[in-house]
């Protein structure tokens, strides 16, 4: 007789709190994003040859069965990241080349726009 046993969702929390599928370093919300995006889990797998096909059936499933607190969490995540992105900025002063660089490329963009 087959033993049906509960197992453990393949997702885990780095360092920082980012949710990763498996010992990987591909993040859930990368495997969500291709989801939404039409992409079976056989493309993800192909895409991310880290990834196992059991893994990545089981965090859908998972998603499916909890998609509010996922994308709640997905969401908390973003705001931290952007936050982060924020921070970074204000303490490092971006380089003078590169921002010469963007001015003249706006620059560029609005006078053809006219």
């Amino acid at each position: 007789m087959l033993k049906i046993q509960q197992e453990k969702v393949p997702i885990e929390a780095d360092e920082n709190g980012t949710l990763r599928v498996g010992s990987t370093r591909v993040t859930l919300s990368t495997v969500i994003s291709c989801f939404e995006s039409g992409a079976t889990a056989e493309d993800i797998v192909d895409a991310f040859s880290s990834l196992s096909l059991a893994d990545v059936y089981s965090v859908l499933g998972f998603y499916l069965r909890h998609e509010d607190e996922v994308r709640v969490q997905l969401q908390q995540e973003g705001r931290d990241g952007e936050a982060l992105r924020q921070e970074i900025e204000r303490e490092f002063s971006p380089n003078p080349l590169r921002e010469r660089l963007r001015k003249r490329k706006r620059e560029l963009e609005a006078g053809s726009a006219k």
